[in-house]
C-alpha cells in the first residue's frame, strides 16, 4: 500500500496551530487505483490523468491523495478505511476494477462518503439500496456494451458465439448482461469458459470452446490479461470474429498483443476515437478536450479509455463541489451528504466518455451517446459509424 504524490497531488500539510487560515477550507479528495498488479495499464492512465484534475473549485483547494491498491481487493479497501480515518476525505475515487470498487462499497456507506467508482460492473450501482447509495461510477455499464457488441454480430450475420471471461464480478458480470443482449438478438451461446486474472495459460478452456465451433468469441476480460484467451484462440488457428469489452481500451493491448489483436472488434467510450466521431457528435468536443489535455502531457497516442473514467470522475466532483457548498464546508458529514445530494443532481454535463444525468435510482447517468463500436486495424483504433436501420 503506497501513497503517490504527483505533479498536483498534494497531501494537505499539517499546519501550526496560529496558522489562520482553517483546514477545513479544502477539499480532500481520497483515491485507491490499480497502478500495479494485473490492472496495471488500467490503473496508470487513470493516476496519470488525477494530475490533471482541478486544483481549486468555487475558491477552495483541491488535494488529491492516491494510494496504490496493486489490484487487490483487500487492499482497496484498506486503502479507502485509511483515506477516510486518516486524510479525512470528504469523497472517494476509485477503483479501477469491479472488484476493488465492491470491496470499497462498504467503507463509504459505514463512513457516509460518497465513492465515484471507474469500473464498469452494473453491481457498483445496481439495485439502488442504502449502501449504494452513496456510489457513483463513469465506466459504461455492461448492458450497455453488451448490446452494442449483440447489435454488431446479428448485423454481420453471427449466430452462435462462445464466451471466456475472468472468474470474478467482471467475468460473471458480462456473461449474465451479454447473455440478455444475446437473448434479444437471438444469438446462441454455446460455451462459457472462465479463467483467473492471473493465469498465462487457457489451453483446455479454448480446447472446449473450439469444440463447439462458435461463429464468434467473446472475451469478457480487462486489462493485459485479456491478450491470454485470444492469443491461444489465434495459436489454435480461430478464424471466426473475436470481440473483446471495453475493458481492453488501452495501446498497451494493441502494442503487446500485435498481430494477434489484429481485427479485434470491441465497444468503447467515444474518447478512444474521438478525432473520428462526426463533427454532429455530441461528446467530440468534451472528448477532445481530455484527449488534447493527456496527450499533452503523455505524448501523441497516449489516450486510454481508462483515463477518462478517471477525468469524468473529476469533472463531477469538481461540478459538485460548489452546489455542496451552500449548504456546509468540507470536513464536515453534513458536507459530504451535501456533496452525495449534489452528485446525484448532477444534469447533462459533458465528460470525455459522454453527458451525465443521474439521478437518485441512475447512479451511472449514461445513454447511447457514451458508447462506439471500433475494430484494431493496422495497429490502430477504427472507428465503426453505426449500421443503418
Amino acid at each position: 500500500m503506497k501513497t503517490l504524490r504527483l505533479g498536483l497531488i498534494a497531501l494537505a500539510a499539517v499546519l501550526p496551530a496560529v496558522v489562520a487560515v482553517p483546514a477545513w477550507a479544502d477539499v480532500n479528495v481520497g483515491v485507491t487505483l490499480s497502478i500495479t498488479g494485473p490492472a496495471a495499464s488500467l490503473g496508470v492512465p487513470e493516476m496519470n490523468t488525477v494530475a490533471l484534475l482541478p486544483t481549486a473549485v468555487a475558491g477552495h483547494k483541491l488535494n488529491y491523495i492516491v494510494l496504490d491498491d496493486a489490484s487487490d481487493p483487500a487492499t482497496a479497501a484498506a486503502n479507502a478505511r485509511r483515506l477516510v480515518a486518516e486524510h479525512k476525505v470528504d469523497v472517494l475515487i476509485g477503483s479501477t476494477t469491479a472488484p476493488n470498487s465492491l470491496a470499497m462499497m462498504d467503507v463509504a456507506a459505514e463512513t457516509q462518503t460518497p465513492m465515484v467508482s471507474l469500473a464498469a460492473s452494473a453491481r457498483i450501482v445496481e439495485p439502488m439500496d442504502a449502501k449504494r447509495r452513496w456510489v457513483f461510477k463513469t465506466a459504461q455499464n455492461d448492458i450497455a456494451m453488451s448490446l452494442s457488441i449483440a447489435e454488431h454480430m446479428a448485423a454481420h450475420g453471427v449466430e452462435n458465439v462462445a464466451f471466456i471471461g475472468f472468474n470474478d464480478a467482471y467475468g460473471e458480470g458480462w456473461f449474465q448482461e451479454f447473455s440478455r443482449a444475446a437473448a434479444l438478438k437471438r444469438i446462441k451461446i454455446v460455451a462459457n469458459e472462465r479463467y483467473a486474472r492471473t493465469e498465462s495459460q487457457v489451453a483446455s478452456q479454448v480446447l472446449r470452446m473450439l469444440m463447439a465451433r462458435p461463429a464468434a468469441v467473446l472475451i469478457g476480460a480487462a486489462g493485459l490479461p485479456a491478450l491470454v484467451p485470444q492469443k491461444a484462440l489465434r495459436d489454435r488457428g480461430y478464424a471466426g470474429r473475436i470481440y473483446q469489452t471495453h475493458g481492453v481500451a488501452n495501446e498497451d493491448f494493441i502494442r503487446l498483443g500485435g498481430k494477434d489483436v489484429e481485427g479485434t472488434l470491441l465497444p468503447a467510450g467515444p474518447v478512444l476515437v474521438a478525432e473520428q466521431l462526426p463533427a454532429t457528435h455530441p461528446v467530440k468536443k468534451s472528448a477532445l478536450a481530455y484527449v488534447a489535455l493527456y496527450e499533452a502531457a503523455h505524448g501523441k497516442g497516449s489516450v486510454s479509455t481508462f483515463g477518462a473514467h478517471a477525468w469524468d470522475a473529476g469533472q463531477l466532483v469538481a461540478a459538485a463541489v460548489p452546489v455542496a457548498l451552500r449548504k456546509a464546508q468540507p470536513g464536515s458529514a453534513d458536507f459530504r451528504a451535501a456533496l452525495r445530494e449534489a452528485l446525484e443532481g448532477t444534469h447533462e454535463l459533458a465528460g470525455a466518455h459522454g453527458i451525465f444525468s443521474l439521478s437518485p435510482r441512475d447512479h451511472l447517468g449514461l445513454d447511447q451517446r457514451a458508447r462506439v463500436m471500433v475494430r484494431i486495424e493496422n495497429g490502430a483504433w477504427k472507428y465503426l459509424p453505426p449500421a443503418p436501420p
